[in-house]
């Protein structure tokens, strides 16, 4: 049977990637915008505006950040630095993801396009179904994804923003609280390193701390910290630990991301 036109073939991966919508990371991260239309309502952001902060900015976390700096009266320049500084935690993401989409003929400005989809949900899915899909047609896998749930989000803020006025405080807090509490345990689930978990752990234990201790600097002292405090367990502990088995014929010692 002849293969099917290249073309053809990849507005099939983009098809299959559009169907992703409906996987459980994107409709807890729709049900999510629910909640992030009542919060952009009571900070009295306009509904073109939520929309326009869903479709440019996209990250769930760094919207709140730019509606909180906002209604705080912050000036322009520390809302710019405060939402560039929460966007900068996805550049692992991206940096993981890349790799896994591209190929010899994959051009650059396509990439740097594709990443502005990268958020959480996207990486978690991406990194869950990109190992089933072909290398060739990952890039139109992906794109059927991330496009498909920002314009699908974008819409649904656009369209709950008059109809959670109505809701509750309560239900609107715990659907925008469904997405942290989905992929805390997504990132446990899916972390293929040991430098992973025990980063996580890190963040788990010290991010409260921190949070009573330095507010204001929790997040920055947590993640810097807390990753540098990871990397340096893992390399001189963990791995060192499993050298020392290797060495003693306890085990085959290859690094684990290797496996």
């Amino acid at each position: 049977m002849a293969s099917a036109p290249p073309a053809l073939s990849q507005g099939r991966w983009f098809l299959a990637g559009m169907r992703g919508l409906f996987s459980l990371p994107a409709v807890i991260l729709m049900i999510s915008f629910v909640g992030f239309s009542a919060f952009a309502l009571e900070s009295g952001v306009s509904r073109a505006e939520a929309m326009v902060m869903t479709a440019a900015v996209w990250a769930l976390p760094a919207k709140m950040i730019l509606i909180g700096t906002m209604t705080s009266g912050a000036n322009l320049f520390a809302i710019f630095l405060a939402v560039s500084l929460s966007s900068i935690r996805l550049m692992p993401m991206v940096a993981s993801l890349v790799p896994e989409m591209r190929n010899e003929r994959t051009p650059t400005w396509l990439l740097l396009i594709l990443s502005h989809f990268v958020a959480i949900t996207a990486w978690v899915f991406a990194m869950s179904s990109l190992k089933e899909v072909p290398r060739e047609a990952r890039i139109a896998y992906f794109s059927g994804f991330g496009i498909t749930l920002v314009t699908v989000n974008t819409v649904l803020v656009g369209v709950s923003f008059g109809l959670v006025a109505s809701f509750p405080p309560v239900v609107a807090g715990l659907l925008f609280f469904l997405t942290p509490v989905y992929f805390i345990a997504s990132i446990w689930a899916t972390g293929r390193q040991s430098v992973v978990k025990v980063a996580f752990v890190v963040g788990v234990v010290a991010g409260p701390l921190l949070a009573v201790l330095v507010p204001g600097f929790d997040i920055l002292i947590a993640g810097l910290g807390g990753g540098t405090v990871a990397y340096l367990f893992d390399r001189y502990v963990i791995r060192k630990g499993q050298s020392s088995g290797a060495e003693r014929g306890e085990g085959p010692g290859q690094p684990e991301e290797a496996v």
